[in-house]
Order: structure tokens, then C-alpha cells, then sequence
């Protein structure tokens, strides 16, 4: 069977690099087990779910090449957590209870004075019907708690391998809220069944939910999916990553001109047994992740790291992949593939290229420094146009048979000259784009 997974943020900020991992990770696993990928918003929060981080969340995961095969919305699918409330409730494992949150904390100190876990200790369960009516009386409305059943669930997990948890040690989850609005763990349980997910993939902070959730799983007679916790990205100093993190967010990575695939490529391939690597697309990321080689430990998204790794994929980018961004930097169209091919191996973005077209189409101030015969011996070497990639062999030859200069000495005042800066791309390629005219006056130490 094809699997099925799914991504599910709440739209309640907006994603960050932390977020795109368990993204990545259900993403890449469809598309390279042939399966299916949803989107499911969990918004049932409705006081910080906002349609614009919702648009947003559909934008960013676009932006990294990922295209759900469905979408939906938990706050359009509240009747059907209804049924499944009430399917539990008649089958004695949705109990009301009545405690305030000040009770609750008053008894878990007292246990935890005793030496004892603080955990529930399912007082509700022992209300008699006139108890229970006193509390309505009083105004107080119930949290549902779901009884867990006593003993040992396993799962094997497909990143930390065999799991177990005693449900003895957990307290009986509250599902529902006093005002009858859902927390995470049923409405979760509820969609992942009617989808037909067969594998959630998801951060290692949602270990602590399994035991729970498979137990909502078998009460509703629902197949259990297999499970997979991945470890966490933090920053590189260890910090957690969170949406106040704005500059890590993916829109504000994509505002700093970062390649999506080198987001990509770091956010899943740290904290494996990969190495880090430029990819060129999602299909090649697929072909590299493998749930069995995710390490335990958390792994740490270094942004220094992101720079280097940016560069390569930019370095690596065709003419067709960036022809559009060349024209909105006001490169002129009919000599951008030129001028792509010449710049790319010296960018660290994209963006970067305006800086060198600028250098092309000038102004430029030429740096002329105390060289002149050379200069004057490059000016009166300057072949007739058209040039090409041997010209500005044919031009240094000439200089140094007259100059009997070389190397640093010979090419370094011709580059001040002509780009008004010590380094940049190999002038073999871009003298012809500056164009003799230019050229001529920038050796002449004039500004062109």
C-alpha cells in the first residue's frame, strides 16, 4: 500500500527552518515511497489562527518545491470530533471531571510531597451522579479526560527504533476543555484515521503523545499508523527554535536571497548519517534521507553553514533556473546567459549579480594607481571588437612582451582598472561583456 502522511502546523505564526524539517521530512518520504501528502492546518485554536499565517504556510512550503496533494482545516471538521467524543463517551473511556486547575495543582504538590508521580488520580471516575449534579449546580462545566487502559504500549519506531511506555505512569489526558473546544491529541487522532495516514512523521517532542494516541487509535477501532520521531533542530549555540526567531523563519530566509533548496538540502541532511551537500531539487533530496540514519542527538542548524552551502547551489544553478531574477536586477535579457555563465562561480547569491552587471554596464571608477605605461600599453593593445574569451589573453600577452611584468604585477592593475576592485570573476569572460569602449576609457582612468 502507498503510504499516506501529513504535515500539520497551526496557523498561529509564521514557519521557521524548525517547522520545514518534519515538513521535509513527510514530504520527501511520499515522494519517494510514491505515497500521498497532506496539509492538514490545525486551527481549531481560533483566538491565534489567522488566515494570513494560514496563506502564508501554503506560500512557504511552495516556496521549497512542496506541493500537497490535499489540504484541510480542523476548524471545518468539528462534527466529525463530535462523533468520534461521543463514540468514546458511550464506550466508557471519555470521562467527565470537574477539578479546577488550582485543585489539580494543589493535589499534584501534595503528591509530589509524598514522594509519589503526579499523576491523576481519576477522582472523577468515583462521583456519584448527585456529586456531579452539585458541581452544574455550582456553574462548574467538566474537562474530558480519556481513560487509559493499564499496561505496556510499543511501537517501533522508524528513527529511535523499539519504544515503550507504561500507560500506569501517564495521567488519563484531558481531550476536551471545560468550554467544549478540542486540545491537539483527539482532533489529531480523529483526521489521521480518516485520511488513511499510515506514517506519522514528526519531532521527537511528540514522543510523549504516542502511548496516548495509540490508545485513541485502537478505542476507535482505527488502524495505528507506524511512527517515526525525528531529533530537533536547534540553533548553533543550542538554542530551540521558535516563530519569535523571525530571521530563521522561511520567508525571512527567502527575503535574505537564500536558495530553497539549500534550506531544504540543510534541514533535513543535518543531524543524519548524509553529509550536507547542494542538491539540485526535491527528487535528489529524496533519493538521499532515510529515517533509519537520522541521529538521536539534536541537530544544529548553523546559519554560517547555510552561507557556504547557498553558494554551492548558486554556483551550480543554470541560466534557466535564474533567468527571470536576472531581469527584475535589470541585467539586459540578451546578454544575460553570457554574463550568468561569467559571474556565478563568484556569487554567494543570486542577488549578488546586480553588483556585477553594475561592474559591466558601470559606472565604474577605475583604480588606476601608479601603473601607467601599463595602462597606456593595455589601451593601445585593445584588439577591434568583437571579442571573445581569447581576447583578454591577446591583450596581457601584449602587455607583458612590452612590460616584461607577470603575474600579480601584471594582472592586478589591469582588474583595478577595468572593475575598480581586486577580485571578482575571470576577466577572460567578462571583458568581452564590459565592451571596448569601456574598456578603453577605465584604462584611460576615466569613469565608465
Amino acid at each position: 500500500m502507498a503510504p499516506v502522511v501529513r504535515f500539520a502546523p497551526s496557523p498561529t505564526g509564521f514557519l521557521h527552518i524548525g517547522n520545514a524539517r518534519p515538513a521535509l521530512f513527510n514530504a520527501l518520504f511520499a515522494r519517494r515511497e510514491g505515497g500521498r501528502f497532506w496539509l492538514r492546518l490545525d486551527d481549531t485554536d481560533t483566538a491565534r489562527s489567522t488566515a494570513e499565517f494560514a496563506a502564508a504556510i501554503e506560500e512557504d512550503l511552495g516556496w521549497l518545491g512542496i506541493v500537497p496533494d490535499g489540504m484541510f482545516r480542523q476548524s471545518e471538521r468539528l462534527a466529525i470530533y463530535d462523533a468520534a467524543a461521543e463514540r468514546l463517551r458511550a464506550a466508557g473511556r471519555l470521562y467527565p471531571a470537574y477539578e479546577t486547575a488550582e485543585e489539580l495543582e494543589r493535589r499534584r504538590r501534595r503528591q509530589l510531597g509524598r514522594g509519589l508521580p503526579p499523576v491523576y488520580d481519576r477522582a472523577a471516575l468515583k462521583l456519584t451522579p448527585e456529586e456531579r449534579a452539585a458541581f452544574e449546580a455550582e456553574g462548574r462545566r467538566p474537562h474530558w479526560r480519556f481513560r487509559l487502559d493499564p499496561g505496556t504500549v510499543t511501537w517501533d519506531d522508524l528513527v529511535r527504533g523499539p519504544c515503550h511506555v507504561e500507560a500506569d505512569s501517564l495521567s488519563d489526558p484531558v481531550l476536551i476543555r471545560e468550554d467544549g473546544s478540542y486540545l491537539y491529541t483527539l482532533p489529531s487522532v480523529v483526521d489521521d484515521a480518516e485520511t488513511g495516514v499510515t506514517h506519522v512523521i514528526r519531532g521527537e517532542d511528540h514522543v510523549t503523545n504516542t502511548a496516548v494516541q495509540i490508545q485513541i487509535f485502537s478505542a476507535l477501532g482505527a488502524p495505528v499508523p507506524v511512527f517515526a520521531h525525528h531529533n530537533l533542530l536547534t540553533t548553533a549555540s543550542g538554542e530551540g527554535l521558535s516563530k519569535r526567531l523571525g530571521h530563521l523563519s522561511l520567508r525571512g530566509l527567502r527575503a535574505s536571497g537564500y536558495e530553497p533548496m539549500a534550506v531544504a538540502a540543510l534541514a533535513v541532511l543535518t543531524g543524519s548519517a548524509e553529509a550536507v551537500r547542494p542538491v539540485a531539487d526535491l527528487d535528489e533530496l529524496a533519493a538521499l534521507v532515510d529515517l533509519a540514519h537520522v541521529s538521536r542527538a539534536p541537530a544544529k542548524f548553523d546559519e554560517h553553514e547555510l552561507d557556504g552551502l547557498n553558494a554551492r547551489v548558486v554556483h551550480g544553478l543554470s541560466y534557466a533556473a535564474v533567468a527571470d531574477r536576472l531581469t527584475a536586477l535589470g541585467v539586459a535579457p540578451e546578454r544575460a546567459q553570457a554574463f550568468w555563465e561569467v559571474v556565478r562561480a563568484n556569487l554567494n547569491r543570486v542577488s549578488d549579480a546586480a553588483e556585477w552587471w553594475r561592474v559591466v554596464q558601470g559606472p565604474v571608477t577605475p583604480v588606476t594607481g601608479e601603473t601607467p605605461d601599463l595602462l597606456t600599453v593595455a589601451r593601445e593593445s585593445l584588439p577591434p571588437e568583437p571579442w571573445d574569451a581569447g581576447t583578454w589573453k591577446q591583450v596581457t600577452e601584449a602587455v607583458r612582451t612590452a612590460t616584461g611584468l607577470k603575474g600579480k604585477a601584471l594582472f592586478l592593475p589591469l582588474r583595478l582598472a577595468l572593475t575598480g576592485l581586486d577580485h571578482g570573476p575571470d576577466l577572460a569572460g567578462l571583458l568581452p561583456l564590459i565592451g571596448r569602449e569601456r574598456a578603453l576609457a577605465r584604462l584611460k582612468g576615466e569613469v565608465a
